[in-house]
């Protein structure tokens, strides 16, 4: 089935079918305690969510994606000859490459909740395109029948309706078991905290009102005085460059400098705030997006934290998408045995030393045989592979083979 002439564009938009949608809408987006219109794309103008967004999306657009045939229990070979494969990994469409078409798709779930994208198959029923639709236009329905339908609107106004096999659809964390929650609804208020304070520092630093140096002068200045003063400064500021030059003060004045307000001071720890709280509505550690003061150090602190981001969040989303791929993506009555597994080890490349000297230390003891360790590898197994060696300083022990002999 070749995909309907009327899907052209993975292009924004936004439907509006109620008139509280349409309030939003003019609003800007929900608005928050703070009086900051949040949505999707005011919530990227804050560097925290930005970061967030680009590191998780990063990791999984740049994880190579592989497409495998289990053969047995403990075989499993490349199936990288099926149609699938070449559509995640060479081209997913006529105008996207797969490293830029899994990014946006993360970037819309972790925005948005959720990624959609047409499933394109060729008269054999093999996956030959997927083509992306804005989570915006599109809504999903449950039928009686317990499938879901979706309906997704056009530019022009048009309506389109797609059943459940057409559509791959990526689903983070959900509440009804249909549609994905967006990390932007629930963390509206400290995004839009964030918003709030970056307009008040930059309203601030554009009117000048952060005071860092007064003049101060024995008398009263005349009102000529006065104006001839603030034109003087208002031009040395103006002037261009001024590090390391010199001001002439005239009639007894002096320069003093000015501590940080109290006002100044929490501003600027609401910042950071603002910052951590994101960054845990995300599942980031704070030091993957440059918030460095509360991290142990650069050494073990930074790595366990690191190690945690791989396990508790881009875990998560690595399962998401292999769950998906195999289920609307794969047939197991045609290609039985094939599923879809990132290389993780692409992204670990860092813990490789650690994980297989636990391998060796696990081999050693007698708790896994070379094929054992081939098998959480994902690689095919040796021969002669299947023996466990007898643990070291053991009397007895001749059923196995030393970790030093050959096998």
């Amino acid at each position: 089935m070749q995909p309907r002439a009327a899907i052209t564009s993975a292009g924004g938009g936004l439907v509006i079918t109620s008139s509280s949608e349409l309030e939003e809408a003019l609003r800007g987006g929900a608005v928050s305690g703070a009086g900051e219109a949040v949505n999707a794309q005011t919530a990227m103008r804050v560097a925290a969510v930005y970061a967030c967004v680009r590191i998780i999306a990063g990791a999984v657009a740049t994880l190579p994606l592989q497409i495998k045939r289990r053969v047995n229990d403990g075989v499993r070979e490349d199936a990288s000859d099926l149609a699938i494969s070449l559509v995640l990994n060479r081209k997913p469409n006529i105008w996207q490459k797969p490293a830029q078409f899994k990014r946006m798709m993360q970037a819309h779930v972790l925005l948005r909740g959720q990624a959609f994208a047409l499933i394109s198959r060729d008269a054999s029923g093999s996956v030959v395109a997927l083509i992306p639709l804005h989570p915006d236009r599109v809504t999903v329905k449950q039928l009686d029948t317990l499938e879901l339908e979706y309906r997704y609107t056009r530019k022009d106004g048009r309506l389109l309706t797609f059943t459940q096999p057409e559509v791959l659809h990526l689903i983070g964390l959900t509440l009804d078991g249909i549609n994905g929650v967006s990390p932007i609804t629930y963390a509206r208020e400290t995004i839009g905290l964030a918003l709030a304070m970056e307009r008040h520092g930059g309203a601030v630093f554009r009117n000048g009102a952060n005071v860092s140096t007064a003049l101060k002068h024995p008398g009263k200045l005349s009102q000529e005085a006065h104006a001839s003063l603030r034109e003087g400064m208002s031009e040395f500021r103006n002037g261009g460059a001024r590090e390391g030059e010199t001001i002439i003060l005239e009639e007894g004045m002096s320069l003093e400098r000015m501590a940080l307000t109290a006002e100044d001071a929490q501003w600027i720890e609401g910042r950071k705030f603002s910052r951590s709280d994101i960054a845990m509505f995300f599942g980031v550690p704070p030091h993957m997006i440059g918030d460095t003061e509360k991290a142990t150090s650069w050494g073990s602190g930074i790595e366990q934290q690191s190690q945690g981001f791989v396990t508790y969040t881009l875990e998560d989303h690595l399962t998401m998408w292999e769950e998906t791929i195999n289920l609307d993506c794969l047939d197991p009555t045609r290609n039985p045995g094939v599923y879809a597994k990132f290389n993780r080890n692409a992204l670990v490349k860092g813990d490789l030393k650690s994980r297989w000297e636990a391998y060796v230390k696990a081999m050693q003891w007698g708790v896994f045989s070379p094929n054992k360790v081939l098998e959480l590898e994902d690689e095919n197994p040796r021969p002669g592979g299947d023996v466990y060696y007898d643990p070291p300083n053991m009397a007895g022990g001749s059923q196995g083979n030393s970790l030093n002999e050959p096998a």
